[in-house]
């Protein structure tokens, strides 16, 4: 593979381009860039590592096969992030369907922990996260997208609606329906908030309703990779099979 500084100068859509017309790299690029906030996204709206590597690596390979679909109607990141939503909704679904348990596991919840805090974040940080993971596992899937993209990773409400391909109404609802749910579950981790509601973002990102607890300190910037790097799909004989709709 090409080292990724050849690419530097060239936007996301010319590098889908490129893949379309026969580079052998440029998809692999388009993974490097934007890989991190897909995992974190998936680990965070499945709650199961396993999972969301799964997910993200059937994403990937919808979208190495899907490339030539691509209209330019939303940004790349967009449309990538699209995807892996769709890919985790429906192992979200399907495991709803075989009712599974939430994870509870200790050692595989702390990989929910930001990468620097997991060693060493003080016993209530810990148990703060773990009470938020399992309080997110009991939510419908759709509310749990939602609640993931706008108060975990701090999307917009108008971007969260084009990631799940809902109207932006939708996305208020799902928020705050979410966050009715949560509080009798969270409400105790915010001094002050019950009943009180959320002020609304710089960028609108913000509905009624007490806000879900961050999962860790917000950055400027992609966000640090949660786990080991899936394989690049410029193989897709080395992936599973697509999961996600384009």
């Amino acid at each position: 593979m090409a080292d990724g500084t050849a690419y530097g100068g060239m936007s996301d859509q010319d590098l889908l381009t490129r893949h379309v017309a026969g580079d052998p790299d440029a998809f692999g690029e388009l993974v490097r860039r934007h890989r991190d906030r897909l995992w974190a996204v998936a680990l965070r709206t499945l709650g199961d590592r396993e999972e969301a590597a799964d997910a993200v690596q059937d994403a990937l390979v919808s979208a190495y096969r899907a490339a030539h679909t691509f209209r330019g109607q939303s940004a790349v990141t967009t449309w990538l992030h699209r995807i892996t939503v769709n890919a985790c909704l429906d192992r979200a679904r399907k495991a709803a369907s075989r009712k599974t348990a939430p994870v509870d596991d200790t050692e595989r919840l702390e990989h929910l922990l930001e990468p620097h805090e997991s060693a060493s974040a003080p016993a209530e940080r810990n148990d703060v996260q773990r009470q938020l993971v399992k309080a997110l596992a009991t939510l419908p899937p759709d509310q749990r997208a939602a609640l993931v993209l706008v108060d975990m990773q701090g999307y917009p409400v108008a971007e969260a609606a084009r990631i799940l391909g809902v109207p932006v109404g939708t996305v208020k609802s799902r928020c705050a329906r979410g966050r009715a749910r949560l509080l009798p579950l969270l409400g105790h981790l915010r001094p002050g908030s019950r009943g009180a509601p959320g002020k609304p973002g710089a960028e609108g990102n913000r509905v009624p309703g007490p806000p879900v607890p961050s999962a860790g300190p917000r950055r400027a910037g992609p966000a640090p990779a949660l786990g080991p790097p899936d394989p690049g799909p410029n193989d897709p004989a080395a992936a599973k099979g697509g999961g996600g709709r384009a």
